[in-house]
């Protein structure tokens, strides 16, 4: 799935900055009619190291009513919590009905960092697939909308990105010694996650592979794709709110700035 997509898809600053109105109050009236007929909404963000899954968080929740919404940033499992099904820290952290929870990071830990650093065995890596694929499916029978996004960059721009991040000092805090290392095994982590998309990619739960060595165009992908599955949803339940127009929008954002 990787091989094929086009790394170099890039829109301007000032493009964005002219869209981006729209999609967040699109995005916001989403998120109050989807409270107000009750359904939930999955948002995951897996990718690269700095490949920017924490400025679509950002961003994303800049125009969110916070009442609407939880962020997620998952870490390894704590001790209390591998005492029990590995899945159960998760079924934890799903959302109300109406509400929606952004997860920074997710139950695919499984089946990529535990594979790889922790030598998962073979045996338990297909049971945490079907495990993954199963889950999925109910909670989308029950009605949750999930939207996966895997952001997506090249070898040469994570190098660039962690150069960068390094001579911040602000920032350099940041970048740790295992990121360094699974950068210098870029190509191991590269099969792990076209295994990882090839396996999970189904039609109840379908992976997004984002762009993202330019910001704007990988911040409107990520919009568009997220509200065009929350309208579909909505369609079902009769329920999509109006468009409204652009110059609306920009009073709007105006007003929230």
């Amino acid at each position: 799935m990787l091989e094929i997509v086009n790394l170099d898809q890039k829109i301007n600053k000032k493009e964005w900055k002219a869209r981006s109105p729209v999609l967040r109050q699109r995005l916001y009236d989403l998120e109050k009619a989807a409270f107000d007929v009750g359904m939930p909404t999955i948002v995951i963000f897996e990718g690269w190291d700095a490949a920017g899954k924490g400025t679509c968080v950002q961003t994303l929740t800049s125009r969110l009513d916070p009442r609407g919404f939880t962020v997620w940033p998952i870490r390894a499992a704590r001790t209390y919590e591998q005492k029990r099904p590995w899945l159960w820290r998760f079924w934890n952290k799903l959302p109300n009905y109406g509400h929606m929870a952004i997860f920074d990071r997710s139950w695919y830990g499984r089946v990529t960092v535990e594979r790889v650093e922790y030598a998962l065995p073979q045996r338990d890596l297909m049971r945490a697939y079907s495990d993954i694929v199963d889950f999925e499916r109910l909670i989308a029978l029950d009605g949750y909308v999930i939207a996966k996004f895997f952001l997506h960059i090249a070898r040469e721009e994570q190098a660039r990105r962690f150069k960068n991040i390094k001579k911040d000092p602000l920032e350099s805090w940041r970048l740790e010694d295992e990121d360094w290392e699974r950068h210098r095994n870029y190509k191991l982590w590269y099969q792990v996650y076209e295994e990882m998309l090839e396996r999970t990619d189904t039609s109840f739960g379908p992976w997004t592979i984002v762009e993202a060595t330019n910001r704007w165009f990988m911040l409107d992908k990520v919009y568009r794709t997220l509200i065009a599955a929350m309208e579909a949803r909505l369609a079902e339940l009769d329920a999509v709110p109006p468009v409204i127009s652009e110059a609306e929008a920009q009073g709007e954002e105006e007003i929230g700035a």
